[in-house]
């Protein structure tokens, strides 16, 4: 009752989405159903953290409210591989984390052949995965998830765009931000190649150069 009664309708006029864990040790199926749809009533997108330890009811709980996205997917079920495949919902995965914790990495080679759409995010808190680097996410999808070097740098700009619900950003395209890096190396697969190394040289927010090394 306090996050659906008292604390959704405090933070949604200042909020976008409302999102919640659906795994056990925190909320359930039940609970978790509550909350998005407190948070749907209240104009609010929907986004899930599901699977992460365990199967669960989250995954299809999100497809079934359309959510933007669902993180983290290390325990999907084929039932939930489906639901995802036939939907726009992104599973946006967070290897970060999984390394971290030592966890189960998600099955990425499953939910792409089965054409589900895919992004990467750091999913940074100083909890489990206190990383900010998008080039360390990258390259553990391609080490870790078996990404090619293509489907992780997709992943982790277009697929993370889709996962916002955002077509000005994630791709290089007349008419869009212009949001970008510049890489001090011959190919974006030095990214999965050369784990560790700064290889940022220089970065455009909107296309006015803010940082150059």
């Amino acid at each position: 009752r306090l996050v659906v009664e008292e604390m959704v309708p405090a933070c949604a006029p200042h909020a976008r989405w409302i999102d919640v864990f659906c795994e056990v040790g925190a909320f359930d199926g039940d609970q978790s159903r509550a909350v998005l749809e407190a948070g749907l009533a209240a104009g609010l997108g929907v986004r899930v953290h599901a699977g992460q330890l365990t199967e669960g009811p989250g995954i299809r709980l999100g497809v079934e409210l359309g959510a933007a996205s669902v993180d983290h997917v290390c325990h999907a079920t084929e039932e939930d591989v489906e639901a995802l495949a036939a939907s726009s919902t992104v599973a946006t995965l967070l290897p970060a984390a999984d390394f971290s914790t030592r966890n189960t990495y998600p099955d990425a080679r499953r939910l792409l052949e089965a054409g589900v759409t895919v992004a990467l995010g750091a999913d940074c808190n100083p909890g489990t995965s206190y990383t900010t680097s998008l080039p360390f996410v990258i390259a553990l999808a391609v080490r870790e998830l078996r990404m090619t070097p293509d489907e992780a740098v997709w992943s982790a700009t277009a697929g993370g765009a889709r996962a916002l619900r955002r077509d000005d950003v994630g791709v290089l395209a007349p008419g869009k931000r212009a949001d970008l890096v510049v890489l001090d190396a011959p190919s974006h697969i030095h990214l999965a190649y050369r784990p560790g190394v700064p290889l940022i040289h220089a970065v455009f927010r909107g296309g006015v150069l803010h940082n150059s090394l």
